[in-house]
């Protein structure tokens, strides 16, 4: 089903509106290419869309390790990079779901390859493309054939929805049910953006939530905010739910992350995402930079001086950590 070579060859496959959601794991394959150094590349005419990833550390008796990957879809036009939200906007309603699912498929592939065995991956939903629970059906259908065909255990996947941007919340509850039955895990992703509600957290039961990085950033200005932000993480693991703060791009921020409770981090401090194929493997992953002692403000202070410990990040190599 995958083509190879050395030469890159576009396809002018454009899906027509009438496909069903049936046709999608056969549509997918047919924009799949096998690159020589291994890499599953995806192509949109006039597009060429590759893999990127960026590590997910957790926090772990007193340090940080890598313990996932998040998927991120990166878009190319004659060569040149182009900016993921421009290129998502330009594909017709009709042909989301197939381009969404495609995103999936060449995550899958190339983190079978190129990241490491017991890696969490999070992969990316698009909510406003499930209209209805069959299609939410033969999405999971075609995700448990990548699955089976890469060899990647469903309890490494962590799919992640936002709980809003949907036409259809029984289509949400639906698709969330089905990732669920298959072993697969849900996170909420952009938590305290726009209208999050903490009724929809509880109707999803998620595994994990992850929380908007311009969200924390403004929680985090201030002895308020941050007191906010840290009940949130309490009242979030207090429920089962692990939380992921997103945007981690200071040294400070990562200080006051680890004395919020937060589970998990990501961000450019840490490791910023590479296209696959990645060095993320065995003895190359990523290790944070250094961190001094900070104090968390008390309620009613500023949070930090963004010239307290601030550090500038350069890439190590050091140890893996526990599965996530």
């Amino acid at each position: 089903m995958l083509t190879t070579g050395k030469t890159l060859r576009v396809h002018s496959a454009s899906p027509s509106a009438g496909r069903s959601s049936s046709s999608v794991s056969s549509s997918v394959a047919s924009h799949i290419i096998r690159e020589d150094d291994g890499t599953s590349t995806g192509v949109w005419a006039p597009f060429v869309l590759k893999s990127a990833f960026q590590p997910i550390f957790a926090f772990e008796a007193g340090k940080l390790s890598v313990v996932a990957f998040e998927g991120l879809l990166r878009p190319f036009r004659d060569g040149e990079p182009l900016p993921t939200l421009t290129f998502l906007n330009s594909i017709p309603v009709a042909e989301r779901l197939i381009v969404d699912n495609l995103s999936h498929t060449l995550h899958l592939l190339n983190a079978a390859r190129f990241l490491p065995a017991d890696a969490a991956i999070f992969i990316n939903f698009d909510p406003s493309v499930f209209i209805d629970p069959a299609v939410a059906e033969a999405t999971i259908r075609d995700m448990r054939l990548t699955l089976s065909e890469t060899g990647i255990g469903p309890h490494r996947i962590v799919c992640e929805v936002t709980e809003r941007e949907t036409t259809s919340q029984e289509a949400l509850f639906a698709l969330v049910a089905s990732l669920r039955a298959s072993g697969l895990r849900i996170a909420v992703d952009d938590y305290g953006a726009d209208d999050s509600d903490m009724n929809r957290i509880r109707d999803l039961h998620p595994d994990i939530v992850k929380f908007d990085a311009r969200w924390i950033k403004r929680l985090m200005d201030s002895g308020p905010g941050y007191a906010l932000l840290t009940t949130m993480v309490s009242t979030f693991a207090e429920q089962g739910i692990r939380t992921v703060f997103e945007g981690i791009e200071e040294n400070w921020q990562l200080e006051l992350a680890e004395k919020s409770g937060a589970a998990m981090v990501q961000g450019f401090l840490l490791a910023r995402p590479e296209l696959a194929p990645t060095s993320f493997l065995a003895n190359d992953l990523p290790v944070p930079p250094e961190r001094h002692p900070y104090h968390a403000p008390a309620f009613g202070e500023p949070a930090v001086s963004r010239a307290v410990g601030e550090l500038r990040h350069t890439k190590a190599f050091g140890r893996r950590s526990q599965p996530l």
